[in-house]
């Protein structure tokens, strides 16, 4: 299973609430910066900030002010379908 695919069941967990089981799926790669993204949003469901912040600064991504888990998993989504 491809990479993208992975990470697309990752965040339909993340949608559905399990960030428990997104988290088993986005531990896979801790080098790819969109894994890294979602990384950080299983520990903002979490209620882990400071992991959060760690992983969108692994990702490359500015941590949002105004942080929305359901733009921010929109935002993936488009990613990945770019």
């Amino acid at each position: 299973m491809g990479a993208a695919r992975v990470l697309r069941d990752a965040v339909a967990h993340l949608e559905e609430g399990d960030w428990q089981a997104a988290h088993a799926i986005v531990q896979q790669d801790e080098e790819s910066p969109l894994f890294c993204w979602a990384h950080g949003i299983v520990h903002v469901m979490e209620g882990d900030l400071p992991n959060a912040r760690y992983w969108y600064g692994e990702a490359k991504r500015d941590f949002p002010v105004d942080y929305s888990v359901a733009g921010e998993l929109a935002a993936l989504k488009r990613a990945l379908a770019g």
